[in-house]
């Protein structure tokens, strides 16, 4: 895929989870619970590798049953904990060697937080940036339920 110059597409999700902002960045940052979110039901990931920090890298791959194996990468741009992760994200299946940026920003509701997800790059096409949200979504709803028992 070519380089896209217009990097501000992408998409912004926003949701609120009944949890502390420190469950929820556990959630963004500890290798054990970001295998148990990351990914679509009935999917699961393995080989994660996290290290947080400013430069560090991160990747998984994520198993769906009857389908390719998809393996995830990128490195950390910025990490403020417990308000803001900024990193870099490719899905090899997708986008051809170019990173987008997945930034998290937690805002504390006292007992809740609020998790903006923004996703921007430019590289995708409007139609795969749809899907990358619709996915993004889902793997909220899984964080939701990781939280809700923790």
């Amino acid at each position: 895929m070519a380089e896209n110059q217009n990097t501000g597409r992408g998409y912004t999700i926003t949701r609120v989870f009944d949890a502390p902002r420190e469950l929820v960045w556990k959630a963004l940052t500890e290798p054990a619970q970001f295998a148990q979110w990351f990914g679509l039901a009935g999917s699961r990931l393995e080989a994660v590798s996290m290290d947080v920090r400013p430069g560090g890298r991160w990747s998984a791959t994520m198993i769906i049953p009857d389908a390719p194996d998809m393996p995830w990468e990128g490195h950390y741009e910025e990490v403020a904990e417990p308000e803001r992760l900024v990193m870099t994200l490719l899905d090899q299946q997708v986008q051809d060697g170019v990173y987008e940026l997945m930034t998290f920003t937690l805002a504390d509701l006292g007992g809740k937080t609020e998790l903006v997800v923004r996703q921007t790059g430019g590289h995708l096409t409007d139609e795969q940036y749809g899907q990358a949200r619709e996915g993004t979504a889902a793997f909220l709803d899984r964080m939701a339920e990781l939280l809700a028992r923790a």
